[in-house]
């Protein structure tokens, strides 16, 4: 069963990306008002739930530097490893939530949000297709109101099938 939908304080996401700490950055450091359940980590990236996800287990994977171009900034090596846990971390996304299709993409700019994360979200089977692709991601159109317990829940899922791929060590 699908959480609620609940409406998207966009002013306040609005202020908070482009005036406040980076949310990335605020998160490794282990500040409180930028908490997230961690879904993957090791010494160069970091991997977790999305805050105001658009649909179930949507997951943010970032490098733990502070990365803003991930052309301009990343060398092949450091490409090549963030894609291999931005696509490890899809595969137990598809895991455990079974979807119909995994959408993997990257947002921000220097005006906001401009750590460098990739997003993955999956559709959800039979999700009416005027719902689908940019519908379903954007946070216009409502977040789900995950309870903590669900989301620790989802946490634990997510890391048990990352584990079990064996890849990422």
């Amino acid at each position: 069963m699908e959480a609620e939908r609940r409406d998207m304080d966009l002013a306040a996401y609005t202020e908070r990306s482009r005036r406040g700490p980076c949310f990335v950055c605020a998160f490794v450091a282990g500040h409180p008002d930028y908490a997230h359940e961690t879904v993957y980590e090791d010494d160069a990236h970091v991997a977790f739930l999305d805050r105001w996800p658009t649909l179930p287990g949507k997951v943010l994977v970032a490098p733990k530097a502070h990365v803003e171009h991930v052309v301009r900034e990343l060398d092949a090596a450091a490409y090549t490893r963030l894609m291999l846990v931005v696509r490890e971390v899809a595969l137990a996304v598809e895991d455990v939530c079974a979807p119909e299709r995994t959408y993997v993409y990257s947002l921000g700019s220097q005006q906001g949000n401009a750590h460098l994360h990739w997003h993955i979200a999956g559709l959800p089977p039979g999700t009416p297709y005027g719902e689908q692709q940019f519908h379903a991601l954007m946070t216009e159109n409502g977040v789900l109101a995950v309870p903590p317990r669900e989301a620790t829940a989802m946490a634990v899922r997510l890391r048990a099938a990352i584990a079990a791929r064996g890849v990422l060590g």
